[in-house]
């Protein structure tokens, strides 16, 4: 079954948000992109991310906001879209969450 256009948008833009913040962050700072949401209407984007080391979280994450601009640029200058959605920066908690229950799960069989 062929894929919706906002399907392909989102993989394209979930990719070229990766390759953008591969060389956009601070050295020493990792940045994943580890999901993407694309409104039905494409207006709006959130772009999900890990950040680490995790102190770095709040300081990256407004870098990040910082950078929506430059951001929205490169997206033009990468795709063939007449509209570029609003893009929104977000810490992903699911992601996170799964890290501690992984970290629990290790410690508890750890103890056995």
């Amino acid at each position: 079954m062929p894929f919706s256009r906002r399907e392909r948008v989102k993989s394209l833009l979930k990719k070229l948000a990766a390759d953008f913040l591969k060389t956009g962050v601070e050295a020493g700072v990792l940045v994943t992109v580890t999901d993407f949401i694309i409104t039905s209407n494409m207006r709006t984007a959130t772009i999900f991310v890990s950040i680490f080391p995790e102190k770095e979280e709040k300081e990256t994450l407004l870098f990040l906001q910082k950078k929506k601009g430059e951001f929205k640029k490169y997206l033009s200058a990468h795709t063939k879209m007449k509209t570029i959605p609003f893009i929104v920066f977000a810490i992903d908690r699911g992601e996170k969450n799964r890290q501690r229950i992984d970290e629990l799960l290790r410690e508890a069989t750890s103890k056995d």
